[in-house]
């Protein structure tokens, strides 16, 4: 039998997760949410002007934090976090002392299932964090650890135990996430398949990760989920998440660390303006040509065996190689510095990280 039998009926972490939301307006979405993010802590990052009030319904208990308050906390190294733009979020984990995260955004609302049923994106979240990972070698059945499925004739029993999950990356229905110049030629698709399925991304494939829904382990992985510089006072903007997921992936590859894609799926409300997204995207689209070659062939030394160790090897590789590309990427590698030093300051016992067991395909 898969291992996911034996795995008693998932807890719901309550003391042990945070809800992270960026935000410019009033959550008036919480309401959908209410069943199943009222017992949880919420943290809320309001970008743009400090001044204005965000409103949050009553019974969720929660901290807000703007942009006065990440610049009162963090003091200098407060310029490695973005400002107008949903890359704010990250300063939420960063302030975060629970072992997981949940990140969604305001214009997410709750899915249904095909039967009808209204879909927990973050228990499913939490099932898929709680079991193991396997990307050295792929089940064609997909997760194998899912109750009904297993292992398939002719997969290594060495390998069966699998891997802790860092990370767990959802979809969504209606408003697909495209690219600006996608968006321009498909402007009424819509995403209607639901496909009943979680899967564990192999090792060395990367993939363009979304934040609008998505969770991962903290402690596993937190000082690597730096959403970058972008937005305001920067020439690109849109590319946060997918920065963060092309990091996170090389690193998680090297400590022997799984990410999962698929459930949960959530029901994304509003699509942006393609021309605002074209202009904010228009460099990434040239750069990603350069960035995504250069992230298949990052390799890190052995004896980076933490994740912040990782994370600064990997900065000195974006300064030497993508720094050729556009001077913006020499100050991005400064900033992932910045973000590590502040994830260290104010998380003291975990800059001591403990090393990651590291597990390599037999």
């Amino acid at each position: 039998m898969a291992q996911y039998s034996k795995v008693a009926p998932t807890p719901l972490l309550k003391d042990e997760l945070d809800i992270v939301i960026p935000t410019i307006r009033n959550l008036d979405f919480l309401e959908m949410w209410r069943p199943f993010f009222q017992q949880y802590h919420l943290i809320i990052v309001q970008d743009g002007d400090p001044s204005k009030v965000i409103k949050v319904p009553e019974g969720f208990d929660y901290e807000l934090y703007n942009r006065n308050d990440i610049n009162r906390i963090l003091g200098p190294k407060a310029s490695c976090i973005s400002f107008k733009d949903s890359a704010c979020r990250c300063f939420g984990y960063m302030v975060s002392k629970k072992k997981y995260i949940f990140t969604i955004d305001d214009d997410c609302f709750v899915a249904k299932d095909p039967s009808g049923k209204d879909i927990n994106a973050l228990e499913q979240h939490i099932k898929n964090l709680l079991s193991p990972s396997t990307p050295f070698f792929f089940n064609t059945l997909y997760d194998p650890y899912r109750e009904g499925a297993d292992f398939v004739r002719g997969y290594p029993f060495s390998l069966r135990e699998g891997i802790p999950t860092a990370v767990s990356h959802g979809l969504w229905l209606n408003i697909p996430d495209y690219d600006a110049p996608t968006q321009l030629v498909k402007p009424l698709e819509r995403n209607t398949r639901f496909v009943d399925a979680v899967l564990t991304i192999p090792k060395g494939t990367l993939f363009p990760m979304c934040g609008m829904n998505l969770a991962f382990n903290r402690e596993l992985i937190g000082p690597a989920m730096y959403f970058g510089l972008m937005g305001d006072g920067q020439p690109i903007g849109r590319y946060d998440d997918m920065w963060a997921g092309w990091c996170m992936k090389v690193i998680c590859d090297h400590l022997g660390l799984g990410v999962k894609t698929g459930l949960p799926y959530i029901w994304h409300s509003k699509a942006s303006n393609p021309f605002v997204n074209l202009k904010k995207e228009y460099k990434g689209i040239y750069w990603q040509e350069e960035l995504i070659p250069f992230f298949q062939s990052a390799t890190l030394p052995k004896d980076c065996t933490t994740v912040q160790g990782c994370y600064l090897e990997l900065s000195k590789q974006v300064k030497a190689k993508l720094g050729k590309v556009d001077e913006y990427f020499v100050k991005l590698a400064d900033a992932m510095v910045t973000w590590v030093e502040a994830w260290d300051e104010l998380n003291p016992v975990e800059g001591k990280a403990v090393e990651a067991n590291k597990v390599v395909a037999k």
